[in-house]
């Protein structure tokens, strides 16, 4: 695996680590438009999905995006994906977004499909490398068009983001 999401699958791993199924029912407030734990892993898979089912369509068509990031674009990918930082809460896109009720899963659970996943997705960007080189091959909803090691950096941003979020919920309740 790229050490980009090998770091972030590291990461996610110690942040879920030893938490039994009922800890990952866990929320930062009683409020249940706030995420679980194990939702806002289900929220990293989808988008992880999403990526990598946008990354089949566009080595599918066997060409690159041809768009260009606007000034703005440029702006947002210099502060995400350079320095890793992804602004304020902001409403996740519906098909992203974790349904309200699952399976409780435990903490060792969440890392095996987390690790799987993005395994697989890491496979996706090495295809799209292969097929695309360092060019800007497909576009995100927000940040304009990326290359596959930008989106690399993209995910490992947005996931860390995520992983504070579940500290924050093991300290709030003593984990």
């Amino acid at each position: 695996m790229d050490p980009t999401l090998h770091h972030l699958a590291t990461r996610l791993s110690s942040a879920l680590h030893g938490l039994d199924a009922s800890q990952t029912q866990l929320r930062l407030t009683p409020d249940p438009s706030c995420w679980t734990i194990q939702q806002i892993i289900e929220h990293l898979l989808l988008t992880y999905a999403s990526t990598g089912a946008s990354f089949e369509t566009r080595l599918a068509k066997g060409t690159p995006t041809l768009s260009r990031p606007t000034s703005a674009q440029r702006t947002a990918q210099f502060i995400v994906v350079t320095l890793g930082l992804m602004p304020g809460r902001r409403k996740s896109p519906p098909e992203v977004a974790p349904a309200a009720s699952a399976v409780p899963l435990s903490g060792s659970e969440l890392i095996a499909i987390t690790h799987a996943a993005l395994t697989r997705l890491d496979h996706i960007f090495d295809q799209a490398e292969q097929a695309f080189g360092s060019t800007r091959c497909l576009s995100h909803f927000i940040l304009g068009p990326l290359s596959a090691s930008q989106w690399r950096r993209f995910h490992l941003s947005h996931g860390n983001h995520h992983v504070r979020q579940i500290a924050a919920i093991r300290r709030t309740h003593g984990l």
